[in-house]
């Protein structure tokens, strides 16, 4: 895939673009997390797979990983890099923004200020583990547009029954934070990242192509 680095206010940025055949339906700019990057494997399945469906996908590599830095930048300084690369993208037609993890958390803070399509938060982190009282839900919140949740049900940041009841949260069984299943489980990895797929792409299809 294709990618480009992308000037911000606290230095370079990546973004590697899968594109359909065909002029896109929507785009779709995902970033990392805080411990990985755009490998990660939910994020690498949406690459591969939605283009076939026609919707592009770019993913957002942030400036700290791209530095080669270990520990992620502060969350305000997360949103001015997202906030600079969806600038300079200048994308036609429905934006949804997203991630993973804290990648998630960036995208529902600025989808208000951006006002893009909707928001995907994969593995969204509800509150840190063990510590429930901590809630990150009131930042969730604030993506009050479409908005898709896939949260695998052994999350330790918050599993499914920890979020308010939503048409648009997806539990996917067995999966922890980094949507992974244990070889014991009586679904595969690949049926996992199906699974997660199918809902951003039926998600997509319902919830923005069709308030376009």
């Amino acid at each position: 895939m294709p990618s480009r680095r992308i000037q911000t206010p606290h230095g370079p940025a990546r973004v590697v673009s899968a594109q359909p055949v065909a002029a896109p339906l929507a785009s779709l700019i995902l970033t990392h997390g805080a411990g990985g990057g755009i490998d990660a494997i939910d994020l690498a399945a949406l690459a591969r797979q939605l283009p076939e469906h026609g919707f592009a996908v770019h993913l957002l590599e942030m400036p700290w990983r791209v530095a080669g830095k270990k520990v992620a930048s502060r969350p305000a300084v997360l949103d001015e890099c997202f906030a600079a690369v969806h600038s300079a993208l200048r994308l036609p037609g429905p934006v949804v923004i997203g991630g993973r993890s804290a990648g998630a958390r960036v995208a529902c803070r600025l989808a208000g200020p951006l006002g893009v399509a909707g928001v995907v938060a994969l593995a969204f982190p509800l509150h840190p583990p063990g510590r429930p009282e901590s809630s990150r839900l009131g930042e969730l919140a604030l993506a009050s547009g479409p908005r898709l949740v896939v949260q695998g049900e052994r999350d330790p940041f918050g599993g499914p029954p920890e979020f308010p009841p939503d048409p648009y949260l997806v539990g996917l069984p067995y999966a922890d934070h980094s949507l992974k299943v244990p070889k014991r489980a009586p679904v595969t990895q690949e049926e996992t990242l199906d699974r997660a797929v199918a809902a951003v792409l039926g998600w997509l299809r319902s919830s923005v192509l069709s308030a376009e």
